[in-house]
């Protein structure tokens, strides 16, 4: 499929102004002097934690648990991240931390 310049440029105007409003829409329904509404803030409380093992689940989809190694790359890598998110604190530390170790894993232990 091959576009107009006019085409293009309109494309990229409405992508543009998806990406912005989507960025102050919050800001705009949420102004820092008002209380969110209680729904909201019950969402920012539990949907952290929701989302975390709606991802974990969605990353063990795939383990065959019944073949050799049986999952054992993604167990130390989550017990990683839970090591290191618990001694640290630090979100990204974990990911990071986590990710190295299952990638080294895969690719040189369980080869």
């Amino acid at each position: 499929m091959c576009l107009t310049s006019f085409q293009t440029v309109i494309m990229i105007l409405a992508v543009a102004a998806g990406t912005q409003l989507t960025r102050w829409l919050p800001f705009w329904l949420f102004p820092e002097k008002k209380d969110p509404p209680a729904a909201v803030l019950y969402l920012g409380r539990v949907l952290p934690a929701a989302m975390t093992g709606l991802l974990v689940v969605y990353c063990l989809k795939g383990v065959a648990w019944t073949a050799v190694p049986h999952g054992a790359p993604e167990l130390l890598a989550i017990a990683a991240v839970a090591v290191l998110h618990r001694w640290r604190g630090n979100v990204l530390l974990s990911i990071a931390g986590g990710t190295a170790l299952y990638m080294l894993l895969v690719q040189a232990v369980f080869v």
